[in-house]
């Protein structure tokens, strides 16, 4: 049975180059990057190739880029470190109802810890609401963390407009942004954004999981989750891994933004035509998302009956983020969807790697589930 994987925003499939880079590393420069001999250097230098290159594709400075395990820990590290940094000049943390989990749970977390955490709502099209945002905003106000486009629906945030709304009414707060599933997809420039803390992450565009990279404009203090050695000014200590890294740069260095753009955009558009032409299927995704993401419900259907339907004719895709592992969405609650679409949701996601013969293999899965699955 042909694979048809539709699940692009939990995992992509690392490139032949990404996969290329890391065995490299671990075969041939295996040193550890903090060993001060020649194998060590040569190791060191490597992972400070590859923050080059992630920098320049988020047109920052080199040393404003420390590596993480992946999104998870950029995530947590910006919003602990920031919030325990800044707990002297306020105690108010605001994120975004429809973060990804581990900006949601860090910052309920934090409020476990004693901050004063606000989630600001969203509207149907699950785009931050700005007045209820500006609203939130205090003299107290020491972190907002609002994601760049949303993993489950691909709704894509006014980012540069709310950092400027964040620094204007909150100049000693510090403004983060989860772009984890942005980064690749669209130009991502923080810097010229005006955001102080950004994650990225590399398993999302053809990378190795287990690596990300965490930016913190110069100047930014935070502090550390982590305590150990020197590696990465003590911000984020442990030995590097080199071939994880060096896979993401490589993987960055393939990225070709307006030819997939346009590859993707006509998927999406296909798929659109195809998913608005069955008979109950509903589209949740804002007409302006991110054309990566494309969110639905098929009515009456169950998630999860359906996921696995789809499975069976060679089709994958998601019901939710998959770090929710089959959880109700949040995120789809917080646009305010009616309970039936919430159950009945999927999310199809796609890559560069994708064709018009997984759109109709997807297409023909829905029909037949939508013709034979009981209803609930």
């Amino acid at each position: 049975m042909n694979i048809h994987y539709l699940d692009n925003s939990a995992t992509t499939q690392v490139c032949q180059e990404a996969a290329d880079a890391a065995y490299r590393m671990m075969r041939e420069n295996y040193g550890n990057p903090s060993s001060l001999h020649k194998v060590g250097i040569q190791a060191e230098t490597a992972v400070e190739e590859a923050r080059g290159i992630i920098a320049d594709a988020l047109n920052v400075q080199p040393k404003t880029i420390y590596f993480t395990s992946g999104g998870t820990e950029a995530n947590n590290t910006a919003l602990f470190g920031a919030a325990q940094a800044l707990r002297r000049r306020g105690d108010r943390v605001i994120v975004s109802a429809v973060e990804h989990s581990s900006v949601y749970e860090s910052a309920k977390r934090l409020g476990e810890l004693g901050f004063d955490v606000q989630f600001a709502p969203v509207t149907d099209r699950g785009v931050v609401d700005i007045d209820a945002l500006k609203a939130l905003l205090t003299d107290k106000t020491i972190l907002v963390s609002i994601m760049t486009v949303n993993n489950e629906t691909g709704a894509v945030q006014p980012i540069e407009q709310i950092a400027k709304l964040v620094h204007k009414n909150c100049p000693e707060a510090l403004f983060h942004s989860d772009a984890v599933q942005a980064f690749g997809k669209l130009p991502v420039k923080p810097k010229k954004w005006g955001v102080d803390l950004m994650s990225v992450s590399a398993h999302k565009i053809h990378g190795a999981k287990g690596c990300g990279a965490l930016y913190i404009r110069d100047g930014a203090r935070i502090l550390p989750l982590l305590y150990g050695g020197e590696q990465q000014k003590k911000l984020r200590p442990g030995t590097e891994s080199a071939p994880l890294i060096a896979a993401f740069a490589t993987a960055v260095g393939f990225l070709n933004l307006s030819q997939n753009a346009d590859h993707i955009r006509e998927l999406n558009r296909c798929a659109l035509e195809k998913l608005q032409a069955l008979e109950g299927v509903t589209i949740n995704s804002p007409t302006d998302a991110l054309p990566y993401i494309i969110n639905i419900s098929v009515n009456g259907i169950r998630s999860e009956t359906m996921l696995h339907h789809l499975e069976e004719n060679g089709v994958y895709v998601s019901s939710s983020s998959a770090c929710a592992k089959g959880k109700r969405s949040y995120v789809l609650e917080a646009m305010g969807l009616s309970d039936d679409r919430i159950d009945s949701s999927l999310r199809i996601s796609f890559s560069r790697y994708n064709t018009t013969e997984d759109i109709d293999a997807l297409i023909e899965g829905l029909q037949s589930g939508i013709a034979t699955l009981q209803r609930k």
